[in-house]
């Protein structure tokens, strides 16, 4: 991998989000008793600039799980379904702000990111623009970066070998992300991919031909502007019948980590009836039983939602 792409990664990374963000994560780093690397914000939250309605997504990156959960299950679940992830309010100053926070060790962020990674979910997600909301030092925003920049070339590989023969940057990103919403249980509407590109779409046509160069993807830029990755047709129906293999895999580990998330989530099933609705426009009426058992419950949601082409 080039040093160009990490270096730009990184120049991103440091981008300062709303102090408020800023200090939120400073609070999640504290939590952590010196093990945490590094904070990510991520997502929606830092689409829309929505601080106050909105639900803000952190990713903390740690040395050591047990380092942040302590010894017991919660460290060990970690290891088995990574990542955990808990939602948690803040008081900043005069705003109330609400986050959902994800913890991994940066050895499992790292392994995420890689092309031969059955889960899609990490490399896809953090190919999208990221700041970096708190660091312990130098050396933990450049780790964090060169996982990024992987993440980048993860993506841009795949969107060579399953996009168009040629098209616009912005064309594999959105054939890509489609594929991804598409492979992951979402309740998000069919022009997710759009909104998510249209939030910087410079971003994503610097990106593309800095990590088709990092990975090693030669291809030329036409006349008429479209990029051309010199693709085989053999390397095309390797990728094809691979993403199949991901695509079977998709929906039934994200099935285990919502079930997971409604578990381990103080309100979980109101976080995540409220998650479908923001998302989704439909609002779910939950018992008292729903809530009490979300695991018991789950399923019979899954079913209503599935009926009610909610989940794809």
């Amino acid at each position: 991998m080039i040093a160009a792409l990490p270096d730009w990664i990184e120049s991103q990374l440091c981008a300062a989000p709303a102090p408020a963000v800023q200090e939120f994560a400073a609070h999640l780093a504290a939590h952590g008793h010196g093990s945490v690397l590094a904070v990510l914000f991520y997502g929606s939250g830092l689409r829309s600039g929505d601080l106050a309605d909105g639900l803000l997504d952190f990713y903390v990156l740690v040395d050591r799980l047990r380092d942040w959960h302590g010894p017991g299950l919660a460290a060990l679940a970690n290891r088995l379904l990574p990542p955990n992830v808990f939602y948690q309010e803040q008081t900043i100053g005069t705003q109330q702000l609400r986050a959902k926070i994800a913890v991994l060790s940066l050895e499992q962020f790292q392994q995420g990111m890689h092309a031969d990674s059955l889960d899609t979910t990490l490399w896809a997600r953090f190919s999208q623009p990221v700041m970096c909301a708190w660091s312990r030092d130098a050396a933990a925003l450049k780790g964090t970066a060169a996982a990024l920049a992987q993440a980048a070339v993860t993506a841009a590989s795949w969107a060579a070998r399953l996009g168009p023969a040629s098209a616009t940057a912005q064309d594999y990103w959105r054939s890509l992300f489609q594929r991804t919403y598409a492979t992951e249980l979402r309740v998000e509407r069919g022009e997710r991919a759009q909104d998510v590109l249209g939030f910087d779409p410079t971003y994503y046509d610097v990106l593309l031909p800095m990590a088709w160069n990092g990975g090693g993807i030669h291809f030329q830029r036409r006349a008429d502007g479209l990029l051309e990755p010199q693709i085989t047709p053999q390397q095309r129906k390797t990728a094809a019948r691979a993403w199949q293999r991901r695509q079977r895999l998709g929906q039934p580990l994200n099935l285990l980590r919502l079930s997971k998330a409604a578990f381990t989530f103080d309100n979980g099933a109101d976080y995540l009836a409220w998650k479908i609705e923001r998302h989704s426009g439909v609002k779910l009426n939950l018992t008292d039983w729903q809530r009490r058992h979300p695991i018991l419950a789950a399923p019979g949601i899954i079913w209503r939602l599935k009926r009610r082409s909610v989940l794809r």
